[in-house]
């Protein structure tokens, strides 16, 4: 049992035999001391006055006393400041957690059981129209990372992905391989999948602009005004016309159109399977929405049956939720073809099917927040019993501080340039560190540049509230000094580089005099759990990659202060041999909940 649950009953009794009065656990609040004072943890004793009538002051001390007196081998002594408690936890205490800590492979880990609740995790939804980009980058190391959390904390898992495999957006693409295209594949120009559709869905945005113009000066020509001329413009491109009857053909199941969207999409998921693997991600089931939006769609006249929602005399279907405070919600438009929300209630039916889920969390922009606003009151309508009390993990947006690593749009980030360029950086600054291991060979020297630029990639993203906007500095993400996941990374390299030399010295540690700062570190490790719960409480990663460099920083500090080889007193080396063992083991578990790896070597 962890000290603050051992203290946590204590009071309980105290309080029963002291006042007479049971109270909840809830009641007892301890915290760590604050370091002007002494002692390792501090009970606010203020909830407790109405039941001993007495001053804080008097309450504390009663409470003390007692603690000291039947818990011996936990509370050592303690001091009262006002109405805060001060305790000093005994020396053979924090030993016998650092000794728990040592024995427990799963630290901090809840365990995952039969009966343990199933959360399904959305993350990704790419378009296949173009390749991933910074922000998708941000949408899976987010859902990736919430997805470690939530079984970390006791959760049955599945991860999933929804993939934009329709609409006119990729038909342009079609369109503009079919014109300009001249048989190109990936295969033959070299090229990822994803990123030769890109292109052209580039050139077919670049053609239409120009054919835009064209006919906008024409009817400018003609004495209409400017305005009116690009509207009628709009109408009266032909290339829009050409994706629009390519669309109508796609729905109609026309053989031809369905092979080349078939043959060009599968290019598309090849390139996007390169980029999940580099960025470590992966998931347990991918719907496409080619595959749902019927199913919403089917879903949807199952609603207007019941009288959920309402058809408008021109054919269109709508929710009214103004009784729910918000607007009124088109579901399927009057020509009977879908919208998002139609294609969401689809996979949502396709998933329930699927998995028995108990909490359902969307990984989405916060451009997106009124969309699952409305969508949860409508599944909920529809009775899916996570409805009402789906999750958005709803994030912010990520940018760069100025134009380096555009992708060839000029626009947008490209995910696969930022991974090879954060590698490349990696292994220019490894370089004077990295050749000091002249045992290294090029391949093992590439990998720990792939970990060390990936993790500063990642820890760098997800050291932030996923709920703020955030400016991604690749410079600043790879530094070895500071919140950075290369400063994670190096102290545990340095650790089991400890580790390799002392490892003879038996790590099961006997009862033996701490200094502070020993003990600080225990008490540090002992919060690992803590963090673990409240960062799937909040869903919130970034508590957990805080966490990893608060124990970093800690163990620094403690190096530089105390000798841990050439300790002479067999007993003290004991005591940080195992302190490195456990700060090693919580880093690699913690980094780990990231998605991080951590290299044995740097």
């Amino acid at each position: 049992m962890q000290i603050e649950q051992k203290l946590t009953q204590a009071v309980i009794a105290a309080v029963k035999d002291l006042y007479g009065q049971d109270v909840p656990e809830s009641l007892v609040q301890l915290g760590a001391t604050k370091r002007e004072f002494e002692g390792h943890l501090t009970l606010i004793v203020f909830p407790f006055l109405k039941m001993s009538r007495k001053k804080p002051e008097d309450t504390a001390q009663e409470i003390g006393q007692y603690l000291v007196t039947r818990l011996p081998d936990v509370v050592a002594r303690f001091n009262v400041i006002k109405g805060f408690l001060n305790l000093v936890i005994a020396d053979a205490c924090w030993v016998s957690l650092l000794n728990e800590i040592q024995q427990d492979g799963q630290w901090g880990l809840t365990p995952v059981t039969d009966a343990s609740p199933l959360v399904m995790i959305e993350y990704s939804s790419p378009n296949t129209n173009k390749p991933l980009h910074l922000g998708h980058v941000r949408n899976n190391l987010l859902g990736w990372a919430l997805a470690q959390v939530m079984q970390a904390n006791g959760y049955k898992v599945v991860k999933t992905n929804i993939v934009n495999d329709r609409g006119i957006h990729i038909c342009k693409s079609m369109l503009a391989w079919q014109k300009w295209g001249n048989g190109e594949t990936p295969e033959s120009t070299g090229k990822k999948g994803d990123h030769l559709i890109g292109d052209y869905y580039v050139a077919f945005d670049k053609h239409y602009r120009a054919e835009l113009k064209e006919l906008t000066d024409k009817f400018m020509a003609e004495g209409v005004d400017e305005e009116a001329a690009k509207e009628r413009a709009e109408k009266e491109s032909t290339l829009m016309q050409e994706a629009r009857a390519m669309l109508v053909k796609w729905e109609q199941n026309d053989p031809e159109v369905r092979a080349l969207w078939e043959r060009m999409n599968n290019w598309v998921y090849a390139g996007f399977a390169e980029t999940y693997k580099a960025l470590g991600v992966s998931f347990d089931k991918i719907y496409y929405e080619s595959q749902t939006y019927l199913e919403g769609k089917e879903k949807v006249m199952e609603g207007l049956d019941k009288g959920f929602f309402y058809r408008r005399p021109d054919g269109s279907v709508w929710a009214d939720l103004t009784g729910e405070g918000l607007d009124e919600k088109l579901l399927l438009r009057a020509d009977g073809t879908s919208v998002y929300m139609t294609q969401d209630i689809g996979t949502a039916k396709l998933r329930f099917q699927d998995f028995p889920i108990d909490k359902m969390i969307y990984v989405v922009g916060n451009e997106q927040n009124y969309h699952f606003q409305v969508l949860s009151i409508l599944l909920d309508k529809l009775g899916f019993k996570w409805g009402k009390d789906l999750v958005h993990f709803s994030y912010g947006m990520v940018e760069l501080p100025n134009g380096k690593m555009k992708s060839r749009e000029g626009t947008v980030v490209d995910a696969d340039e930022l991974i090879d360029k954060m590698i490349a950086d990696a292994r220019e600054m490894s370089k004077d560190k990295v050749n000091k291991l002249e045992d290294l060979t090029e391949d093992e020297a590439q990998d720990i540049a792939r970990i060390v630029g990936l993790g500063a990639l990642k820890y760098f993203i997800l050291k932030v509230d996923a709920r703020k906007n955030m400016l991604f500095n690749p410079e600043e993400s790879i530094d070895f000094n500071g919140n950075t996941g290369p400063f994670i990374q190096y102290t545990y390299a340095r650790i089991r580089s400890i580790l390799r030399k002392g490892l003879s010295v038996a790590l099961k540690v006997q009862q033996t005099n701490l200094s502070d700062k020993e003990i600080s570190l225990i008490q540090q490790l002992a919060a690992f759990g803590a963090a673990v719960r409240q960062a799937g409480t909040d869903y919130n990663v970034s508590v957990i990659a805080n966490y990893c460099y608060e124990l970093a920083k800690e163990f620094n500090g403690f190096y530089h202060d105390f000798p841990i080889l050439k300790e002479e007193d067999e007993q003290k080396r004991a005591v940080r041999l195992a302190l490195c063992e456990a700060v090693s083991k919580v880093i690699k578990s913690g980094m780990g909940l990231l998605g991080i790896e951590v290299p044995e070597r740097m």
